[in-house]
């Protein structure tokens, strides 16, 4: 027979969002789920272990702000973490707030539909068990569906497949001939990493891509102390900032000051390193004026020409497009093309034919052998997250059909016909640093099934969006009223609407990406971000809980 659980919420997803979802839900007193189909909590960072693996985000902000303890005393010892690091500071915390007795691992939702009468999602498991759920919040991760090219002849090579985010440790790089497709963050990443011991690198690029230096390295343990005495100050700047990755974000027009001043700022931000900082520091402008972001792209295609010595490779790797996709920065990549072992193939002018038996074939016949083909090729963002799964709504809508003409989320967190339901990282979240945006959504969330809960019809949250846990306690037996909560879906087209505005005018639209799931053959282009940043995001979610939630209807059963 199967064994039906009845839960006050279910948390799919045991990674950044899933595990505060889970602390924040356990405080606020409810019967909590928290299901993963990997074998340990970590989400991307679980299943991400290629090589080089390492946050784009300072050390100091990869965290939760909201545990001021562990802000001061957990250690850290360079300015990025890697992965073996996150995965371990993601342990810590589930242990230190005794969360593991609310996950179970293995366990990967299947389908999720809603029942109108008893007002609960009906979710059924790959283990066989089927959860009824008052609350279903899904953490399915921004970036957690693996893309392969479609190569012909993909199935017929006869060395070692590997993905970066599907990463197989047992296979030895030391000393194999390896060919890698994609140069994003993790390609770049990657590549980085494994230079030094390989005995052959190819990289296959066809839109070589801009990168800074991260400015990596380990910390002095008076930059640590003086963090600590900052952090409050550092976190009010993190939420009143665009991007929130902590560095100062200026509004200073780039065709103002004069080339010699330009010239200063870029090396200045270069010099400190980090993708977002080259992006947003040195000028206010990059993203929206082309002829700004044009002199960004000659920096850095001046750097290129400075760094690689062999003037072939520098043609190749120089990106001749807009500096318009997510910030890339690295610890020495452009560095590795000087190594005798380390080729570029520009494939945009000499394409893939086939994957053959032995390596990578070109159209011009040009045959590269290897022992190793890793892809690097990202993900299908947001969208691929879900395809795996049936979420059936009202009246037998399914998540897929809703999304059918592009993908949309009121806020990134709420989707109209799916009551009680709320995404974290959503589409169409801020365009901002990932753990900051992580929190300020769930934070949302966690406002909205207060407002569900409130069996006093007058009743607000508190306008600050932080949710403090106070709730009643149902521990998972039904509600005399069961509460339910519904975004009205022109309040989500008014959303989707919004976000595609404020995109009109960047420089983004000048560059196929992921950003706008154009990295997918087969999905229509669509807006994934809210371009208005962190601090907007938060203004405007201050503004909905103060009125009341004016975009949900909030209903008890009697």
């Amino acid at each position: 027979m199967t064994q039906i659980i009845q839960v006050d919420a279910l948390v799919v997803g045991a990674g950044v969002g899933g595990i505060y979802a889970t602390y924040c839900l356990t405080n606020m007193h409810m019967k909590v789920q928290t299901i993963d189909v990997a074998s340990d909590v970590g989400g991307t960072w679980y299943w991400n272990r290629y090589p080089g693996a390492m946050s784009d985000t300072e050390s100091y902000l990869y965290r939760y702000s909201w545990d001021k303890d562990d802000l001061q005393t957990y250690p850290w010892t360079h300015h990025y973490v890697y992965q073996p690091e996150i995965l371990k500071y993601l342990q810590h915390i589930v242990k230190k707030h005794d969360l593991r007795k609310h996950m179970k691992f293995n366990c990967e939702m299947k389908s999720a539909t809603w029942d109108d009468i008893s007002h609960r999602w009906h979710v059924i498991c790959s283990t066989g068990e089927v959860y009824h759920a008052r609350y279903l919040v899904n953490s399915l991760g921004l970036l957690s569906k693996a893309n392969y090219p479609d190569i012909p002849g993909l199935s017929n090579f006869q060395g070692s497949l590997l993905h970066t985010a599907k990463w197989d440790d047992t296979v030895q790089l030391e000393g194999k001939r390896v060919g890698i497709i994609g140069n994003g963050s993790t390609g770049v990443q990657v590549m980085t990493a494994i230079a030094p011991k390989v005995g052959h690198l190819a990289s296959f690029q066809r839109h070589p891509q801009y990168s800074v230096p991260s400015g990596q390295g380990p910390i002095a343990a008076d930059y640590r102390k003086k963090v600590n005495e900052d952090y409050d100050k550092i976190w009010d700047n993190v939420w009143s900032s665009t991007v929130g990755f902590g560095a100062p974000e200026s509004t200073r027009k780039t065709m103002e000051a004069s080339p010699k001043e330009r010239r200063e700022a870029f090396e200045e931000v270069w010099s400190k390193g980090n993708g977002f900082r080259f992006m947003f520091s040195a000028f206010g402008d990059l993203t929206t004026d082309e002829a700004a972001n044009e002199e960004a792209c000659s920096f850095i295609r001046g750097k290129i020409d400075e760094i690689v010595k062999d003037p072939a490779k520098a043609s190749v790797l120089k990106p001749k497009e807009l500096y318009a996709r997510r910030p890339l920065c690295d610890s020495g990549y452009y560095e590795i093309f000087n190594r005798d072992n380390i080729d570029v193939v520009d494939i945009q002018a000499n394409p893939i034919k086939q994957i053959t038996e032995t390596g990578i074939e070109l159209v011009d016949g040009k045959l590269h052998d290897m022992d190793v083909l890793i892809f690097a090729t990202g993900f299908d963002a947001i969208e691929g997250s879900y395809s795996r799964v049936c979420i059936t709504g009202r009246d037998g809508k399914t998540l897929k059909d809703h999304w059918r003409d592009g993908l949309k989320a009121y806020g990134s967190i709420a989707c109209s016909g799916f009551p009680n339901m709320f995404l974290i990282a959503g589409p169409q979240g801020p365009f901002a640093n990932f753990p900051p945006v992580i929190e300020s959504e769930t934070n949302f969330i966690m406002s909205l099934i207060e407002h569900a809960e409130a069996l006093d019809s007058g009743w607000k949250a508190s306008p600050n969006s932080i949710t403090n846990g106070k709730t009643n306690n149902t521990n998972g037996t039904s509600r005399t009223r069961p509460a339910t909560i519904e975004v009205s879906q022109e309040a989500e087209q008014d959303w989707a609407d919004l976000c595609d505005s404020l995109v009109q005018g960047s420089v983004f639209l000048k560059s196929s990406s992921w950003i706008f799931s154009q990295n997918i053959p087969g999905h229509k282009p669509n807006t994934n971000f809210y371009f208005a940043g962190l601090r907007s995001y938060l203004e405007w979610v201050r503004k909905q809980i103060s009125a009341g939630f004016p975009a949900f209807a909030r209903s008890w059963d009697a």
